[in-house]
């Protein structure tokens, strides 16, 4: 069973930062993708990062490109999000997602399996 723990949010005054973690286990894909997505009250849930484990390719949305760095320690099988220069704007719920297969939009629909998120509040 696929099994992602998201983990390093809190509270934090606008133009901080926080580094969050999504620990990946219970699988043996030999490649994969995790997304960062981000869900505030009302809202979507969108995308935020992405990174393809074998490539090392990356995405982020433009909200915050500049900001956050996705990154990855395959060892562990955990993906990383920096995040800098934090706003009100950027506080959600913060989920971390798998998918074993190509990435085509980064529509959440494309991720499978998901963890139970994070929450991420920015005080101005």
């Amino acid at each position: 069973e696929v099994l992602l723990v998201e983990s390093g949010g809190g509270l934090v005054q606008a133009g901080g930062s926080l580094r969050l973690s999504c620990a990946a286990s219970g699988f043996t894909f030999d490649d994969y993708a995790i997304g960062w997505f981000r869900q505030a009250p009302g809202k979507e849930r969108e995308v935020v990062s992405c990174l393809v484990i074998s490539s090392g390719r990356t995405y982020y949305a433009d909200s915050v490109t500049g900001r956050f760095n996705i990154s990855s320690d395959n060892a562990k099988n955990t993906v990383y999000l920096q995040m800098n220069s934090l706003n009100p704007e950027d506080a959600a719920v913060y989920y971390c997602a798998l998918t074993p297969f190509s990435i085509e939009t980064m529509d959440p629909g494309e991720f499978g399996y998901w963890g139970h998120g994070t929450q991420v509040t920015v005080s101005s």
